[in-house]
């Protein structure tokens, strides 16, 4: 790779070490003729806070960078937001810096709806648990409202979290229901479509928010965990008989459209996917 790419961008996160967005946007470079350095930047092993790695990146020259769990909450903090839906959800995944200052994009957001929509077209959510409020799970609950679900069970461990998100969700005035609701298990009885909104099931997270036997009856699940992608709360969900909707999807469709946040330059998508698949991170 040269010394001096023609985009600089980087991911901020923890636990990011298995993550394939740098890949991504690395092929993403390849198809459009650019060299583009993606950088992994992990808070405690540059021996520093979100604050100073943010700051950082803004006075090192890079175009944008992703943010990921747990700091996206955090970052919305710092950006200016011109999407009034991204300012309600209250959580960046995607920053740009601008002349006159960072300013913050939500594609989880967009890319779940993408995602959903590939996989089930117009049916619509029905009822649906959501486990997780944090940045990721405030993006799902809102595409779950412009996606027409007919009701939103929060779970959180820290209900108040639940309980500010059902407030504001509600305040949307777009007649769906929704509830904060403390246990899991009574979330999901009787619900359509289950979702992970949480890092439970990730690699170093081992384990499932959601016993298998609370997901008899499910019609669909989807998992925002896609390192791996066969996670257990996917595998249980699809003994249960749910159709699958893998975390992998929402990966690549944000970073689809964070490229065009970044970019501004089309891609091969069908090209990408396979890139994605055989290629290693040793992306020129």
């Amino acid at each position: 790779m040269t010394d001096t790419p023609d985009l600089k961008l980087g991911l901020i996160g923890d636990n990011i070490g298995r993550s394939r967005t740098p890949l991504l946007h690395r092929l993403g470079g390849r198809q459009n003729g650019m060299v583009v350095r993606y950088d992994r930047l992990i808070p405690k092993d540059m021996g520093a806070d979100f604050d100073t790695v943010f700051a950082q990146c803004a006075a090192c020259g890079y175009r944008g960078i992703n943010v990921t769990y747990p700091y996206k909450e955090r970052a919305a903090a710092k950006v200016t937001v011109d999407d009034p839906l991204v300012r309600a959800i209250g959580a960046v995944n995607t920053v740009l810096f601008e002349a006159d200052g960072p300013k913050g994009q939500n594609t989880d957001y967009t890319g779940f709806m993408a995602a959903y929509r590939g996989a089930r077209g117009d049916a619509a959510p029905g009822v649906c648990c959501l486990i997780g409020t944090g940045g990721v799970g405030r993006a799902l609950a809102f595409a779950l409202v412009a996606l027409k679900a007919q009701e939103i069970r929060l779970v959180d461990r820290d209900m108040a979290k639940a309980e500010t998100l059902a407030a504001e969700l509600g305040a949307l005035g777009q007649g769906v229901r929704v509830v904060a609701m403390g246990d899991p298990e009574q979330a999901a009885k009787g619900a359509e479509g289950l979702l992970n909104g949480t890092p439970v099931g990730m690699v170093g997270h081992d384990g499932t928010p959601l016993p298998k036997a609370a997901m008899a009856g499910a019609g669909w699940a989807f998992d925002a965990v896609y390192t791996p992608v066969d996670t257990q709360f996917l595998t249980d969900a699809a003994a249960a008989g749910a159709t699958i909707l893998s975390g992998y999807e929402l990966f690549f469709y944000q970073g689809v459209h964070a490229w065009a946040h970044f970019a501004g330059l089309p891609l091969d998508e069908p090209a990408l996917r396979t890139a994605l698949l055989t290629q290693t991170e040793e992306v020129a």
